[in-house]
């Protein structure tokens, strides 16, 4: 057994270059017990260019109760470490209700920080930093993606996704469809050899990446800007000649067309109108 305190220590490990392994993290993965990680086979890399043997548990989706289950012998006793395949666990990765586990049992429990492709997208992106909204893996369902997108409409704060290179260009698509005025970044291979980000206006970096089609193999991390804060959202709101207004357009256009109409003369958000529109359509 090591001399670490008992417990959990959650590692972060590097995302790309093995270079940026903090001299902690290697200090801890050196000297506890057991390593749980995602995949073995991957972690192993890692381990091996650390030069740093311990016994491997592997942790994913759909076996973490089996794991905490298995792991409870050692828990009192034992000092663990969780890392994921690359980054800072639990991001988009599984571990979530193991460290809940730990903490239930009021049992030692800590974060050694370090690498984050979502930190490291941001700071090469050109976008805002101050307020961002993370995302996770962008959803399968075409309806979904579509709901989620309409909810970028009014969102003001950077918002980040992950997505796989197959789906990329779908996804893009769709954020095109709905007309979204705003500069994007597309990260992929940070801190490797072969790193590079797309930047730019939505069209400018459509273009980009459909010049690009041999190199969407992996995971990328997508960023879309915030909306721009316009002064008169904050001063103007829905008042009595605009709901006067609302009810003459729905006698000639659709629910969905009154709210791009006004919404284009007012700069009102278009959930604030669709809200309203409702209330009126029904009233």
């Amino acid at each position: 057994m090591s001399n670490l305190e008992k417990g959990l220590y959650i590692v972060s490990t590097p995302i790309g270059n093995l270079e940026d392994i903090s001299f902690r993290a290697k200090r801890i993965l050196e000297n506890v017990d057991i390593i749980i990680c995602e995949n073995p086979k991957h972690s192993l890399k890692l381990l091996n260019n650390l030069g740093i043997k311990k016994k491997l548990l592997s942790l994913h989706d759909y076996n973490e109760n089996i794991l905490i289950k298995k792991i409870e012998k050692y828990q009192m006793n034992y000092s663990l470490a969780l890392i994921s395949d690359a980054g800072s666990p639990l991001i988009s990765d599984p571990g979530y209700n193991l460290v809940q586990d730990y903490i239930r049992k009021n049992l030692y429990i800590t974060t050694i920080p370090g690498p984050s492709s979502i930190i490291s997208s941001l700071q090469l992106s050109g976008l805002a930093v101050n307020s961002f909204k993370f995302y996770g893996f962008v959803p399968k369902n075409k309806k979904s993606i579509k709901n989620l997108v309409e909810s970028l409409l009014d969102c003001y704060e950077t918002s980040i996704f992950f997505i796989s290179g197959k789906r990329l260009s779908e996804f893009l698509k769709i954020l095109f469809d709905f007309n979204l005025d705003r500069n994007i970044s597309i990260c992929k291979e940070l801190t490797k050899l072969n790193e590079y980000v797309f930047r730019g206006t939505l069209i400018k970096v459509i273009q980009q990446v459909s010049s690009n089609t041999n190199n969407l193999r992996g995971e990328f991390t997508v960023l879309v800007g915030g909306r721009k804060m316009n002064k008169m959202n904050n001063k103007t709101s829905i008042n009595a000649t605009i709901k006067k207004q609302i009810l003459k357009l729905l006698t000639k256009y659709s629910l969905t067309e009154v709210v791009e109409i006004v919404h284009k003369l007012t700069n009102i958000s278009k959930k604030e109108i669709y809200k309203m529109t409702l209330i009126i359509k029904n009233d």
